[in-house]
């Protein structure tokens, strides 16, 4: 899946020259915790968050402050060296991204010009929907050994019992020379689906027995 697909191209933005006010009323009007700054070409030149504009502007505690504050410019405290995304990066390299350099969205950009934003949140909604979370279905889990041709035999169980696979996760399994294979199963009991799994020899590791062990 490709940013373009899951990015919101309705970005709401603010301009070098506007002040700290206004950025500030436009980031509680619209709930947004991010906010790109363009210039009059649509060219991303920053970006300012949330925590960017509360760290910059005073306490409403405290009686001394100088309120022309938030009468200054955004580029005086905006982040010039953005970090990006392109619309043909995969979702996976955006969620690296993220994770990587611990922020909370990506701007999407072609040659500068900026064409839509891609949040954590777009990209936890995203995971959920490919994993089928949010349909009725049940979580099988496999052992297997980490070689080709595993995740084929394993699926070929779920077809010869008639039952349909909605998603599935391939990762390291807890032990050497093992991985895990995650499906969401269309099927509320498990039973058959466990019972044929160990029948052609396979170490179900999900579901189990009330106090089993892995």
């Amino acid at each position: 899946m490709l940013i373009e697909d899951i990015m919101n191209r309705n970005v709401i933005t603010v301009k070098p020259s506007d002040s700290l006010r206004l950025a500030m009323l436009v980031a509680a009007q619209h709930r947004i915790r991010h906010l790109p700054v363009v210039d009059e070409t649509n060219k991303l030149v920053g970006i300012l968050s949330d925590r960017d504009l509360r760290d910059a502007c005073p306490s409403k505690f405290d009686s001394t402050a100088n309120n022309d504050i938030y009468n200054r410019p955004v580029s005086e405290i905006m982040h010039r060296d953005v970090i990006t995304a392109h619309p043909l990066d995969f979702v996976e390299e955006a969620a690296f991204c993220l994770y990587e350099n611990k922020i909370g969205c990506l701007p999407v950009v072609d040659q500068d010009i900026l064409l839509g934003i891609i949040t954590e949140t777009d990209i936890l909604h995203t995971l959920v929907e490919l994993m089928g979370v949010q349909y009725p279905s049940s979580h099988v889990e496999v052992e297997v050994n980490d070689q080709p041709g595993m995740l084929a035999d394993v699926s070929a169980v779920f077809k010869g019992i008639g039952t349909n696979v909605t998603s599935v996760l391939v990762f390291p399994g807890r032990h050497h020379g093992k991985k895990n294979l995650v499906f969401r199963v269309q099927t509320i009991d498990t039973r058959k689906v466990k019972n044929a799994l160990e029948s052609a020899g396979y170490h179900v590791i999900w579901p189990k027995e009330p106090g089993a062990g892995i």
